[in-house]
Order: C-alpha cells, then structure tokens, then sequence
C-alpha cells in the first residue's frame, strides 16, 4: 500500500476510458478562476482580516497572494503533464503513492466541502444584510447565525447550499455559462466600490498600521488565503479542457493576477475610508474572530466598526454615504456568491468521482447521469454536507479549516513537481515552472508558514 503508485501513463489511460466532455477553453478557464477567487474572502473575510491585523491586512494579502503564485507555478506544470480531473490528489498519486494520494484527497476535500460551506454562510450575511436594510425588516439572528456566532442556525446558508447543488446535477457546460455573467456582476460590483471608496482615504486611518504586531498580520494572512483559493479548481477541471497543454497555465496564472491588483484596491479602500482597527475586550484582550465575546463587544458599541459587519464592502459603502449603492454591491454579492460555492463544490465532486474511479471510494460514486453526463450520486451527497457545514458554523472557523487542508495539498503538489522532476526528466512538459529549485521550495516553506500561522482549533480538526 506504501509503494503502491499509479504511473502517470496509466492514470492519463483511465481517464480516456472513463472521461468527461471537453468543452472549455482558456476564456473559460480564466473566467472559472476569477468566480472561484473573488468571494467570500473579499466580501466577508476582510472583516476578519482586520480583527487580526488592522491595516497590517495590506501586508496580509501580499503574502497570501505570494504563496498561492509560487503554489501556482508548480500546479501549472502538473496540470498541463496530466490534463486529468483531480488536482492535487491525481498528481499525488501518480509521484508520491496511494497513502499520501489518500491524505490529499481527503485534504481537499477539507478544502472544497468546507470552504463551500465557508462561501454559503458569507452569502448568508449579505443577502440578511440587503433584505434588513432595503425593506427595513429585521430578520431574527436564531434563523441567520449558527449556534457559535450567537444564533441557533443559518437557513439562509443551507438553503444556498442545496440550490447550487441542484445546478451542478444539470451539467458542466450550464454552470460555466452561468458562471461567466456571475463573475462580470462580481467585478463590476468591486470596480464600483473600488471608484467610491479609494477616492475619500484618509492615511490617518492607516496608523496605527499593525496594531497586533507582526504575529496579527500572519494569522490575517493565514486567513486571507482563503481569498485565493479557488485558482486550484481550475485545475480539476482540466479533463474538461480543450488543449489543456496551453489553456490551463493561462486560466491559473491570469485568474491569480486580476485577483490579487482587486484585493489590494479594496483592502485599501475599507482601510483608507473607515478604518479597520481590531475591536478588544472590555480589558483590552485580543477577541477572536467569530467568537460570542466579539459579538457581544460589538453590540455594545451598537456594531460601529467594520470588523462587526457580516457584509464588510456594503457596509463601508453606507458609512461613507453611499446607502444605496452600499445595497446594490450586497446585491451583486448575493448574486456572485453561489458561483464561487458552484466552484468549490464542482471541485469537490470532480475530486471524489477521481478518487472512486481509481477504487479508493465505492463505484457507486462515480456513477454519471445518463441524461446530464454528470456525477449525480456524490454531487448530491456533497450538497447535503456543506449545507450541515453551513448551517452551523460561522464563516471565519470554516474558512480556517479549509485551509489547513488546501496548504497541505498545495505542499504535496510543490514536492510532487521536485520528485517528479528528477524521476521523470523526460516526460514531455507544456509547462515548465521557471526556476523549479527556487519556486516548489518556496512554495513548500509559504504552505508551512501559513498553517502554522492557523488558529490552534483548525489544527486540531485537520489532524483529526
């Protein structure tokens, strides 16, 4: 079992045998990449970030973004050697054998089901947050807070969760369509706060610039990668590609670039405009994200400060005396969201149909539809999990979780490139990463760095 592999000739074999449609190309790609980046962690997790760093989240986002490029480069190469579904788990397989091939698979699954629940409950805040303030109603926090962020359970989250679940049983080609409009109602909404917000900033706001020291500015980014991941997907849709040898390195490294040039604009504009300094305790102690002691803090200060909202950019917008337009950039969230939980949930079923063609899970789950070509059987089982997971989580722990097991696959894919490299010199690479001796270790230490900086809880449940 330890020195079981599957040799990259027969994992490309299989995959002819049992493959899915090819119907996407390097717009597409692109485009995947985008709607699966540009989310949650930008339209709810800047509130997080500011908790733990202040405006030191500038910093935060430089260094997650760093990380995820070098990660990128080595994923790049892999994927265009072995343009087959699976990501980090195929590419495993194929270099380091079954056990690890197990521990990754499972890994991204962390990855993809949490971190669609994660993007569910974001979607939650902002759609409570544009019914409360367009029609004036207050919405019970019972029914739009899970049971540690001070309600009993998120319905708005789960209900997302198991709509988009429906989508992905309809078919690929559907969800990339849909998914392209999603992605320009994303941009457009970030261009719009990006032309109001950067315009009225203050650099008095920027001081103090890291109020929790540089230890703050690596647990915000810790949780700021969160923002990124997502680029990976694009990967698993590589047995879906038409010429993946040229597509994929494009759709990855493009869709990394636009991203980070957007977070930076944003960061600077919530920071610049109404500040982001962390709230503390009544004794002044550090208040943990998502905590009932911050929510509690915050409502003693009647929630006067970014890091309370749920809906961080439409919040900032009403501040600075743009209500309305505060509402319609929460309405584009409500509408770009589900294309980022599509995404990761499109990613996780991919993975689990890999997975189950390769018999490490039962046959049943890679079972595909005879109407729609898709793998029915664990795409429904998926959406009922990150709906759990929606329900009754809150969205900073989620995301947590989901990247200690996102920075182990993105570690195991850096080393697969290096082992690869020196085993199997000749095999034929469309994608070179540039400078492989300097980037996969940089990309290996950046994993290491971030997942130490994680909170001690996500640890724990990614080791169990």
């Amino acid at each position: 079992m330890f020195g079981r592999v599957k040799p990259l000739d027969a994992i490309l074999a299989t995959a002819e045998k049992k493959s899915l449609h090819r119907s996407l190309g390097a717009f597409q790609l692109t485009m995947l990449g985008i709607g699966a980046v540009i989310g949650t962690g930008i339209f709810v997790l800047t509130a997080e970030a500011a908790q733990k760093a202040g405006p030191g989240m500038m910093i935060s986002f430089v260094i997650a973004g760093v990380v995820c490029a070098v990660a990128a480069l080595c994923y790049a190469e892999m994927a265009s050697m072995v343009p087959v579904s699976g990501s980090a788990y195929t590419y495993s397989y194929a270099v380091m054998g079954e056990v690890i091939a197990w521990m990754v698979g499972w890994a991204l699954i962390l990855e993809y089901a949490v971190a669609a629940g994660a993007v569910s409950v974001g979607w939650s805040g902002y759609m409570i947050g544009y019914v409360e303030h367009a029609f004036a109603i207050d919405v019970p926090d019972a029914l739009t807070l899970g049971p540690l962020d001070g309600g009993s359970i998120n319905l708005p989250a789960m209900i997302i969760a198991l709509l988009v679940t429906l989508l992905l049983v309809r078919g690929t080609k559907e969800s990339a369509t849909v998914n392209a409009v999603l992605v320009g109602v994303k941009i457009v909404a970030l261009l719009a706060f990006i032309a109001l917000a950067v315009p009225v900033m203050n650099m008095k706001q920027f001081d103090p610039f890291a109020p929790l020291g540089f230890g703050g500015i690596s647990a915000a980014a810790a949780s700021i990668f969160f923002a990124y991941v997502g680029f990976d997907a694009v990967s698993t849709a590589a047995e879906e590609t038409r010429n993946p040898q040229r597509n994929m390195p494009i759709g990855l490294i493009g869709s990394l670039a636009i991203c980070t040039i957007f977070y930076l604009l944003v960061a600077s504009g919530v920071i610049g405009s109404v500040g982001a300094q962390p709230v503390m305790g009544p004794g002044g102690e550090v208040l943990e994200p998502g905590s009932r002691e911050l929510s509690a803090q915050c409502a003693a200060i009647a929630d006067q400060a970014v890091v309370c909202s749920k809906e961080a950019l439409a919040w900032t917008l009403r501040e600075i005396g743009w209500p309305q337009i505060g509402n319609l950039v929460g309405l584009a969230a409500i509408l770009a969201l589900p294309s980022v939980v599509l995404m990761m949930m499109f990613g996780q079923t991919r993975i689990f149909f890999v997975m189950s063609r390769d018999g490490l899970l039962p046959e049943a789950f890679s079972r595909v539809h005879p109407r729609y070509n898709t793998p029915h059987v664990i795409t429904v089982l998926t959406g009922i999990f990150v709906a759990l997971f929606a329900g009754f989580f809150p969205v900073g722990q989620l995301a947590n979780i989901s990247n200690s097991g996102t920075l182990f696959a993105f570690a195991a894919v850096s080393i697969a490139v290096l082992v690869l490299r020196r085993t199997d010199p000749n095999r034929a690479r469309p994608f070179r990463t540039p400078l492989v001796a300097l980037v996969a270790p940089l990309s290996i230490a950046g994993c290491i760095y971030l997942f130490w900086s994680l909170d001690e809880k996500s640890k724990i449940m990614f080791a169990g």
